[in-house]
């Protein structure tokens, strides 16, 4: 019976390739416009590390009292000043932890005749890795003793190998940094998680994947100034000593704490710490500290960007604005057809039987607006970058996912359009349509 009902529906269509048209145009415009934009929210919305994002947390602390967080609505500056990310590196009250903040050294290649290379870098502490889940490709982090040490060691990523080394284990060999030499102690495969979580103060959330990883103490050493925000609520006094016991912050703190009862510990610790900051007289003012894990400090950081929101809301008004045209099209064609609806009552066609036929008429002229919706919606993936930033636009694809869902949208959105003008088309009498014909 369903595949008669098939074959009624594509009949039904041919005979009325106008308004088969219409339905089918507005199915497929509706539906590419809201999942073209649905991709670019799913992209930058995405949980980054999905097994952890509990469990990693970062840690703010006032260190510029109450009149500046006054302007942020009470909460703390969103990076730490070194004297604070430092007194926490030290007390090493999580499982892990890392003080992180992008450096812009130079790659200069072994070959005199190419240009230096300057790729996205970080100078980070050897927990970092564990802590992210960064995967390798060959080799591994350096160790906490390479930290302590202040060792010139460096990890490298994928696509920086494929440039220096052609793709081979580079692993123990050296690479030159602003004219330092570094060993490599690990090469990354393919990691890249959107939005960059840990460091969303510097990135807003999005950029290009990260090629370089430096030892926090070996940048301190070599004074490499910060490459991201550096801010600062009064003068922080000349040269690099001044700048590094001053309150100004530039610097990321991550914490792993494995479950809530040590998060809640680390919480007590936090403000336990700022509180011997105040007795010590370096804070005149109540301990005020905060302590977010991955989803509420993507939150906190307002990462989803605000055009994708709107778009996304305005894309699903214009679907449903084509739908109501669907109803109203839908509505046109099977009142039309009250007569034939008729005959089959009257010759024993339950109103069950009617809904059955009409909503799988209406199912396959879905399924045509969502063929058509899915070429639109590639179509609007690739032109994305006209509306939103490239770093973000580059994250909309078209995957299998994608696909499926804009086909199951498009099927379902117009079944449910077609149940008010099924019910209608049931509701004729048999009686009526064959005195009148």
């Amino acid at each position: 019976m369903f595949a008669y009902y098939i074959q009624l529906g594509l009949r039904s269509l041919r005979r009325n390739p106008l308004l088969t048209a219409l339905m089918v145009m507005a199915i497929g415009f509706g539906v590419a416009a809201s999942m073209t934009t649905y991709s670019v929210f799913r992209a930058t919305s995405n949980n980054p590390i999905p097994d952890k994002s509990s469990q990693l947390f970062v840690p703010l602390i006032d260190n510029w009292g109450p009149e500046d967080a006054a302007q942020n609505k009470g909460e703390p500056p969103e990076a730490m000043s070194y004297t604070d990310a430092m007194g926490l590196m030290r007390d090493h009250r999580g499982k892990r932890q890392t003080a992180l903040y992008p450096v812009a050294p130079s790659v200069i290649p072994a070959d005199a005749s190419l240009l230096p290379i300057r790729e996205s870098s970080y100078a980070v502490y050897a927990d970092a890795f564990a802590m992210f889940n960064v995967p390798f490709l060959y080799g591994g982090a350096w160790q906490s003793a390479d930290d302590e040490a202040h060792a010139a060691t460096v990890v490298i990523g994928r696509k920086l190998n494929d440039k220096l080394f052609n793709g081979a284990n580079s692993v123990g060999r050296e690479i030159n940094l602003d004219g330092r030499n570094y060993r490599i102690t690990g090469v990354m495969d393919t990691w890249d998680p959107q939005p960059l979580f840990f460091d969303p103060v510097n990135t807003s959330g999005f950029g290009d994947p990260i090629q370089l990883f430096i030892p926090f103490t070996r940048a301190i050493d070599l004074k490499m100034a910060t490459n991201g925000n550096n801010n600062c609520n009064k003068h922080a006094g000349e040269g690099w000593d001044a700048w590094i016991r001053s309150e100004c912050v530039w610097i990321q703190y991550w914490t792993e704490l494995p479950d809530e009862t040590a998060a809640a510990g680390y919480r007590d610790y936090l403000r336990g710490y700022a509180a011997e900051q105040q007795r010590s007289g370096r804070f005149h003012w109540a301990p005020n500290v905060r302590l977010y894990n991955v989803p509420q400090w993507l939150d906190h950081e307002k990462v989803v960007p605000q055009e994708a929101k709107v778009s996304l809301l305005v894309s699903l008004g214009f679907l449903l604005i084509c739908l109501v045209n669907t109803v109203g099209l839908l509505l046109a064609k099977f009142m039309k057809r009250a007569p034939e609806i008729g005959v089959r009552r009257a010759l024993g066609a339950s109103r069950k039987e009617i809904y059955a036929q009409f909503l799988i008429e209406a199912g396959t002229v879905g399924l045509a607006g969502g063929l058509l919706g899915l070429l639109l919606t590639g179509v609007g993936v690739f032109g994305v970058t006209l509306v939103f930033d490239p770093d973000i636009a580059r994250l909309a694809r078209l995957n299998v996912s994608l696909i499926a869902l804009t086909l199951l949208v498009a099927v379902l959105a117009t079944v449910l359009a077609a149940f008010y003008p099924t019910w209608r088309a049931a509701q004729v009498q048999p009686a009526w349509q064959l005195k009148s014909n």
